[in-house]
């Protein structure tokens, strides 16, 4: 090694790569043979792996090419690289030379201009760096003074083949660097063309480029080479022993002529050039002759590599290598991570690896590490010729033409293997590697690393992401970017985007118009948002697309890197541009919220539908909705099939394809489906309207029917209808201790919950779920309904099953052991018989019972009588349990609520425990049970605040035994009279209550029957039925609900009913305020039209049934209201109908929908009932006979000529304004001239509108009375369909021709079309042109909006109003100019203040100069607003006030030297020399001592300018002889003597001074300027004069110094 360091000396700084980025060193790939030496008969091997080292000269083929390296593909699999430094010394000057000026070097190349891949380069190996993970880095050179290194000039001869580099570009051809030192090589433009027209990289060569050079001549003992790149001459070239090869200078590359000595499977040996060997291994044999080798046969071999120390050669014989400037093939890049299912054993080399062939023919090589999981897995067997083996294509060595293949399960299996798997939107698993300030470093797979932003991490910005991430953490992002090419891949973390199911947009072609999908904000400015998604790709949301609500402040409501969803509108692919939008559709408002199908925006007021069930899948139903023409695929999941969890999913396992499910109701359309739900509590709560459509409308303590969308440990989220969602907490969840919250709740359970609190800002909403807040308090009545309801959904089922399902009977042991008390001895196969409890058809399982009591049962029923019964079988939703009396089995519910899902153990049911039951139905129901409630015995535990219709309850005493049956007469005295029920007592113990609907048999309408009745008074009364007081339901006969807007009624104790608030009268004021009309307790007559939903109350109407037919009038309520358009009122039994702009009232007005508002009741008129669809007419004469002001038009027959009409304007284009006054399409010519209509012109004549010939006059209007416009139909629909009759009004005044009424034929539109965007292309390009001077008022709002804060502009502006004498507009940009610039800006501030007092002083009066110049002095320092208005003054000659307004300054501040000054300036120009020297007395007077000099120097300078030079004069000498060591005035003097003074003056001054005692370095000063003056001036004697009297002085200074 020694010797190795002597001659390859590794000494020299490195230079540093450009742009100061170091090169990454490239991972090598793996070591084709990893241990052990391979012996051929006594000749060593040795992989070339193990013997590479630092010197080492290979062949090498370039893989891929980037701006900082080459990387290079070497034999046996290896791989290295070059950095950017090492391409030659040329290169590296350049890159040093660019780095140090920072701009770019023309002649600077980039490695990808110079280089492609797949060309063949010399390298040397500078260097190999060992990483952690034991891969190697090896670091080479392709700088011909390295690789070179072994030539001497004098070992050059002709024909000899070497690389070299360019160095420069000369005029006949280029000088080339062979790193030969003392030879200079040149390459003639003759010898290059060739060689440049193949390679495609531009017309000359570049510094830098690596070119194979062959040498032609050599002169003068090789200080001269001549050299040929010509590809022809290159490729034929052989090395031969004329040209002087030795082993200290032999190149790899070299072709040469070979004899095989020794052939071995592994390899053979040559020799060649007479007396050099070299060996060649098995991966460079020629496939085609690799079997018939013999010693002593002659071959072509190319040099692959030579050691620096052994001196060992490797040769290739593979043909692609044996043509010098030839390339090796290339893979296809389809093969290229191919998995193949049978790759052929070739070879299997023990120590290395194995040969396979491929299907295609071609071989590959698998290094011994890829053929097994682990070494100890390793089988040799498997490796015998012809086993086959299934692998994947891993990598290509160029070198060998071989690809790598690996058998490794998991590299097989590997989704990614190089980053052009990867794909844009790609949601992958990585590991985190690193946390930098730039973001985060993410391992996706060996070899390939992605970055994900620091603006990525989170959906919010991250402040200190290491909290959340540590390295070794697995995270799932989704990719943003991947660029194959530069091995760039960006990923993100935002968990939004991650998740998201959008379409992916990644190009701009895929932004088609209506797209949504999601986003980011990378900026949000005044302008609005700038969103960027996928690949790059970023479009704008202007400000009026940020929501449907205006945003000022786009910056304050969004933030970079925000998620949104975003439309798009519209999209330019060539130029990039792309706008988009937030509001995500055109929806007018939220009834339109819901809908069936984007294609129809039709609204959908989550309806009920039939659907059928297309699929059948593990978590719910694919359905398709039957009442859509377009079938519209739907999906209910498993849990909303029932309220019931069970029941759901028996539901679904009763459910078949092609089933129809009848009544689903719309959910959401959020994702990729419409969702359904079958609850029938949810649908219940839509249909009466007890819910909230948005977060806005939910107030605190109201109630409403959701589900539970997830179980957390910290509480419960649920969601209810039109998506809101809120949050149960753990302790609002029940009124049990809560321990786990999935034993109280599950996932799709219908829950009621009452809301606790909001919170806008975080839309937030807290619930409780506890049973004591979300019942009515009447347990018993919730949980008989909640039974009823159980067992209607059981029917259902039942009526499914009864297609052909059959049921298996277990004998179940257990039921049969528990009774084995009554008959002991049972042997198997016994007949028995048996009574069945309860048959559970998802287990399909019957419980039967075999005791006898049960068997003979007698029946005796009596409606809401209360038994003792026994539990015999407990379910999930009830209990059967038997009457001790009849043996008759009943079914008891066991949850009173919906949320009253848990029970201790303690409390739970057991069978065979005794409870006491109330019946609430006399026969059994269809599954053979009597419905009952757990009675008295089961205490009630619900405790809350009661409102006054519950104070029955409390007056009632605790039930006791009492001997009355049905039909006894009783007398007792009335206790408390309510609205609704009298309470008697009968006796001491006994309390009975009469209902309101039982006190009179004939009830007058409108009377209050419990009135009659007076406490204390006697009555007697007959017992109609019993019930326990706890179960008594509360209730008030009439309750106006202004929540539910119906009015609630009782027809007696068990039924009520609703009255619909539209349905209570025919009169408006009555419906505007009904609780004034109908109080609690009156009685009332109403005709029943129907039940509702839940099919427990009536629906009643007290207006008779409606029947909304044409010509009749009804009453509505405003739903909403639309702008020009007209109004939608609801009708009596759910219908609406929609009011026309032209129908709301008999006189046309200014603002005809101001006085309508949502929610106002109105008498309305129906015009027409069709398809569903209702017009109406608000118009006051279609129900009453009035006076009308503009008449009604029906049709065209209505309309004379020459009447009056008025109407809307509809819409104004190039053929006439169109009016509107009814629906019907007709077109009729208007006028609107003065001399028609008898009142002004409606249009101004300033419009400047070009006026009419004679020719237009004659025209008839009656040709066109009754011409039917075919255009009409496309215009009309731009507006809604409810526009009116639309007429034409051709022309106005006289003089003004406002429409032309000749109709354009298709081409003149083409060409006026063309003519205005020739016009608008031209204002535009003016608009755009920076050299334009502002020329409107428009112009420079467009400037000073840009530009806020300058007062340039601002003058400009106000200057321009002056030009044309509009003053008062010129104040209000001054105005505006003042509120407009920041407050920072005070000199900009000024300015504008100082052009306002200029304004003011020319155009205004001296009152408002005088306003203008006080508001200044308080915003700004009032000196300089002081001098300004003394300098306005002056130059407008107004000298009186200016001498007034010195006065007051010199009051105000006479300790401010600038204010005398300028004063003194003033009078000196107004010739008043004698006031001035009054005034420097004044000065002096009034300012401190220190001051003095200056002002005396500068009243002396002033009136050396503009007055009395002597005085001036005397007042320098004056001072100069007080203060003679003051240089600054002597130079001020001198200065002012050379500009005014004659020339003897100024040289007695320089004498004067040179005589002074000052300091050396102020003499040599004035020294200096002495003699500059003198050589400017004077004389050269003069100039000796100087020049002696400065030496005098340095003499006399020297001599006394000496002394």
């Amino acid at each position: 090694m020694a010797s190795m360091e002597e001659n390859f000396p590794r000494g020299g700084i490195q230079k540093k790569p450009a742009e100061g980025k170091t090169p990454k060193p490239k991972l090598e790939r793996d070591n084709l043979f990893d241990v052990c030496c391979l012996y051929i008969h006594s000749l060593l091997f040795f992989p070339l792996s193990q013997v590479l080292s630092e010197g080492m000269l290979l062949l090498g083929c370039i893989k891929e090419v980037s701006d900082y390296e080459l990387a290079i593909s070497l034999p046996n699999g290896l791989s290295g690289f070059v950095p950017v430094t090492q391409i030659s010394d040329a290169y590296s000057k350049l890159l040093t030379k660019q780095v140090a000026q920072g701009e770019l070097l023309e002649e600077l190349n980039s490695l990808p201009d110079m280089y492609s891949p797949g060309t063949l380069v010399r390298c040397i190996v500078t260097s190999i760096e060992k990483s952690a993970d034991g891969r190697r880095s090896v670091k080479l050179s392709i700088d011909p003074k390295k690789v070179n290194k072994g030539l001497s000039s004098t070992a050059l001869a002709a024909g000899m083949l070497l690389s070299g580099s360019v160095l420069s570009v000369e005029d006949h051809g280029y000088l080339i660097d062979i790193g030969v030192t003392g030879t200079h090589a040149f390459l003639p433009h003759q010898k290059a063309k060739n060689y440049i027209k193949a390679v495609k990289k531009g017309p000359d060569l570049k510094i830098g480029q690596n070119l194979n050079c062959l040498i032609v001549e050599v002169k003068n003992e090789g200080r001269v080479v001549c050299l040929s790149i010509d590809r022809s001459e290159v490729a034929a070239s052989v090395a031969s022993e004329r040209q002087n090869w030795a082993l200290s200078n032999l190149l790899p590359g070299l072709v040469v002529k070979a004899r095989v000595q020794k052939v071995a499977p592994l390899g053979m040996k040559l020799t060649f050039l007479s007396y050099f060997t070299g060996i060649v291994d098995f991966m460079h044999m020629d496939p085609e002759k690799s079997m018939s080798y013999s010693p002593d046969q002659v071959v072509k071999a190319c040099v692959l590599s030579v050691h620096p120390t052994s001196r060992a050669v490797r040769l290739t014989l593979r043909p692609p290598f044996l043509h010098p400037g030839g390339a090796p093939r290339q893979l296809p890049g389809q093969r290229m991570g191919a998995v193949l299912e049978e790759a052929t054993v070739k070879a299997f080399y023990k120590q290395f690896g194995a040969v396979f062939e491929l299907d295609d023919g071609t071989l590959a090589f698998a290094r011994l590490k890829h053929l097994s999981k682990t070494r100890k897995s390793f089988k040799p067997g498997a490796f015998k010729e012809g086993c086959k083996h299934k692998c994947r294509i891993i990598d290509y060595s160029l070198m060998d033409e071989m690809c790598i293949v690996s058998l490794k399960h998991q590299i097989i299996e590997a989704r990614f293997l190089q980053y052009q798997d990867i794909h844009t939107g790609d949601v992958v698993q990585g590991k985190v590697l690193s946390l930098k300030p730039i973001g985060m470093q993410v391992k996706v797979a060996d070899g390939i690393r992605g970055l994900v932003p620091s603006l990525h991490l989170s959906d919010v910005i991250l402040k200190q992401p290491e909290k959340k991430y540590n390295i070794g953490d697995e995270v799932k992002c989704r990719v943003l970017e991947c660029n194959p090419g530069g091995k760039k891949l960006i990923l993100t973390l935002k968990k939004s985007l991650v998740q998201s199911k959008l379409p992916v947009l990644s190009s701009y072609e895929d932004a088609k118009p209506g797209l949504i999908t999601h986003g980011f904000v990378v900026c949000a400015r005044e302008f609005g948002c700038i969103v960027k998604f996928y690949n790059d790709v970023k479009g704008l949301v202007p400000k009026n697309e940020l929501g449907s609500d205006p945003i000022s402040c786009p910056d304050k409501v969004f933030y970079e890197g925000q998620v949104l969803k975003v439309m798009v509108l519209k999209c330019e692919p060539q130029q990039e541009r792309l706008l988009l939008s937030f509001r995500l559709s055109s929806k007018p408002g939220p009834e339109d919220k819901w809908k069936c199908t984007p294609k129809e925006k039709q609204e959908v007021k989550y309806q009920i539908v039939d659907v059928k069930i297309l699929k059948k899948k593990d978590n719910g139903l694919e359905v398709s909705i039957l009442e859509d023409e377009d079938n519209v695929v739907a999906w209910i999941p498993m849990l909303h099939l029932s309220d019931f969890v069970a029941t759901s999913k028996l539901l679904w396992h009763c459910l078949q394809e092609g089933d129809v499910l009848p009544r689903v109701m719309y959910l959401s359309d959020k994702g990729e489906h419409i969702i359904l739900s079958r609850k029938s509590a949810v649908i219940s709560a839509v249909q009466e309207e007890q819910v909230v459509r948005s977060f806005s409308e939910i107030q605190p303590d109201i109630l409403l029917t959701g589900y539970v969308r997830n179980v957390m440990p910290f509480g419960v989220f649920v969601e209810f209808p039109f998506g809101v969602t809120g949050l149960a907490p753990k302790v609002s969840m029940s009124d049990k201790f809560v321990t786990d919250t999935k034993d109280h709740f599950v996932v799709g359970q219908t829950v009621i919950a009452k809301v606790m609190s909001t919170d806008e800002e975080k839309q937030r909403v807290l619930l409780n779920l506890k049973v004591s807040e979300c019942s009515s308090g009447d347990s018993a009545a919730e949980s008989f309904a909640l039974l009823n309801q159980y067992f209607k959904e059981l029917k259902e089922i039942r009526d499914l099953l009864r297609r052909g399902k059959r049921l298996i009977l277990h004998c179940r042991q257990d039921i049969i052991s528990l009774f084995s008390f009554v008959d002991k001895n049972i042997a198997p196969g016994e007949k028995r018989k048996a009574i069945v409890l309860h048959v559970d058809a998802l287990t399909s399982e019957v419980y039967v019972s075999l005791r006898e009591e049960l068997l003979k049962q007698r029946p005796k029923r009596v409606k809401n009588s209360q038994h003792s019964a026994v539990v015999q079988h407990i379910t999930e939703h009830f209990a059967i349990v038997s009457l001790l009396e009849t043996g008759q089995l009943a079914a008891v519910p066991i949850a009173c609520h919906f949320n009253d899902t848990f029970r201790f153990d303690s409390e739970k049911l057991g069978v065979g425990q005794t409870i006491s039951i109330t019946l609430k139905a006399v026969k059994e129901n269809d599954h053979g049970v009597l419905p009952a409630v757990q009675g008295p015995a089961k205490k009630n535990v619900f405790v809350r605040v009661r409102n006054e219709s519950e104070t029955a309850l409390e007056e009632m005493l605790p039930a006791v035994k009492h001997s009355l049956s049905l039909g006894d007469v009783v007398t007792g005295t009335v206790k408390s009279v309510k609205p609704t029920h009298v309470t008697v007592a009968i006796d001491d113990k006994l309390t009975g209550s009469i209902h309101a609907s039982r006190i009179l048999d004939e009830v007058p309408l409108g009377s209050f029957p419990t009135s009659t009745l007076k406490a204390g008074q006697k009555v007697t009364a007959r017992v109609i039925g019993g019930r326990d007081v706890n179960t008594h339901r509360w209730g008030d006969l009439y309750m106006y609900n202004v929540l539910k807007n119906w009015l609630e009624v009782e027809v007696g104790p068990d039924i009520r009913g609703r009255v619909p608030h539209l349905l209570l009268s025919l009169n408006t004021k009555v419906l505007k305020h009904p609780e004034k009309s109908f109080k609690n307790g009156q009685a009332i007559s109403a005709t029943v039209t129907g039940t509702d939903a839940t099919e427990t109350n009536l629906c009643l109407s007290l207006t008779g049934i409606q029947s909304l037919e044409q010509d009749t009038i009804s009453v509505g309520m405003i739903t909403k209201v639309t702008l020009h358009i007209g109004l939608t009122i609801a009708l009596p039994g759910g219908k609406t109908g929609k009011v026309s702009i032209f129908h709301l009232s008999d006189t046309y007005t200014e603002d005809p929908l101001g006085k309508f508002k949502v929610g106002k009741i109105v008498r309305c008129y129906i015009l027409s009932n069709e398809n569903g669809k209702i017009q109406l007419s608000l118009r006051q004469s279609r129900y009453v006979n009035s006076k009308v002001e503009d008449i009604e038009i029906v049709s065209i027959k209505d309309v004379k000529k020459g009447q009056l009409v008025r109407g809307y304007v509809k819409s104004v284009t190039p053929s006439g304004v169109f009016f509107g006054v009814n629906r019907r399409e007709k077109h009729i010519e208007l006028s609107l001239l003065p001399e028609d209509t008898g009142m002004p012109s409606v249009l101004p004549e300033s419009l400047g509108l070009p006026q009419y010939g004679a020719e237009e006059e004659k025209k008839e209007p009656d040709d066109e009375e009754k011409r039917e416009e075919p255009k009409l139909k496309t215009k009309r629909r731009r507006g809604n369909s409810e526009s009116g009759q639309v007429w034409c009004l051709p022309f106005l005044s006289p003089p003004i021709l406002l429409f032309q009424l000749k109709k354009q034929t298709k081409k003149e539109k083409e060409l006026e079309k063309q003519k205005k965007e020739k016009e608008l292309c031209r204002v535009e390009a003016a608009l755009m042109d920076p050299s334009r001077q502002p020329q409107s008022a428009d112009d420079f709002d467009r400037l000073v909006l840009g530009s806020p804060n300058s007062s340039i502009l601002w003058l400009q502006y106000m200057a321009f109003h002056l030009q044309a004498t509009e003053v008062e507009k010129a104040r209000a940009v001054a105005e505006r100019a003042l509120k407009t610039i920041s407050f920072r800006e005070e000199q900009e501030k000024l300015n504008v203040w100082v052009a306002l007092l200029n304004l003011e002083n020319m155009y205004g009066t001296e009152e408002t100069l005088m306003k203008v110049f006080e508001r200044a002095v308080q915003y700004n320092e009032p000196l300089k607003v002081f001098q300004h208005l003394c300098d306005i003054y002056a130059t407008s000659e107004k000298y009186k006030q200016a001498e007034e307004l010195y006065h007051t300054m010199l009051k105000r501040f006479r300790q401010d030297k600038s204010v005398w000054l300028k004063y003194a300036s003033f009078l000196l120009k107004q010739g008043q020399t004698e006031a001035t020297h009054r005034l420097l007395e004044r000065a002096l007077k009034a300012l401190s001592t220190k001051e003095h000099l200056d002002v005396i120097s500068r009243f002396a300078q002033l009136e050396f300018h503009s007055g009395d030079t002597e005085h001036a004069k005397a007042l320098f000498e004056s001072t100069l002889s007080s203060y003679p060591k003051r240089t600054d005035i002597w130079s001020i003097y001198m200065d002012i003597m050379i500009k005014h003074g004659s020339q003897k003056e100024v040289r007695d001054i320089f004498e004067r001074v040179i005589h002074l005692s000052l300091a050396p370095k102020k003499m040599k000063f004035f020294f200096k300027r002495y003699l500059d003056y003198e050589k400017k001036f004077g004389t050269a004697e003069s100039v000796l004069g100087v020049k002696r009297a400065a030496l005098e002085y340095v003499e006399t200074k020297s001599s006394l110094a000496d002394t």
